[in-house]
């Protein structure tokens, strides 16, 4: 059974930077491909950064509103993904989200929620 556990949430002013970890347990995880969501209350959970199995930094997608501010990385051997958020804007504020999937075919796009089948409990990012 895949957990997901986030931290390193927090609050920081506009223009300031936050590093997300998300730890893994209870699979092997460079058979997974894995990913960040954010949502505001009201709003659908959106898409923000996601990485194959690898790891491989060429591999990651970006949604455009954090593309050249935030950078995914994933670390297989400690089975921890992050998110480097810098350039942070108000606009940012929302709870994070990781999520994991066995790596495969899906008909849902890699910033696709209905893609993830393991998600987090979230952390609270708050920009102002």
């Amino acid at each position: 059974h895949v957990q997901l556990v986030e931290s390193g949430g927090g609050s920081v002013q506009a223009g300031g930077s936050l590093t997300l970890s998300c730890k893994a347990t209870g699979y092997t995880s460079d058979h997974y491909c894995m990913a960040w969501f954010r949502q505001t209350p009201g709003k659908q959970r959106e898409g923000v950064a996601a990485i194959d199995h690898t790891g491989r930094s060429r591999t990651a997608t970006y949604a455009p509103f954090v593309r050249g501010r935030f950078t995914i990385s994933k670390d297989n051997a400690k089975k921890i993904m992050y998110l480097q958020m810098n350039s942070l804007k108000p606009e940012d504020t929302a709870m994070y989200f990781c999520a994991a999937q066995y790596s495969g075919y899906s008909q849902y796009g890699r910033l696709n929620f209905a893609r993830y089948g393991s998600w987090g409990q979230g952390t609270q990012v708050t920009v102002s």
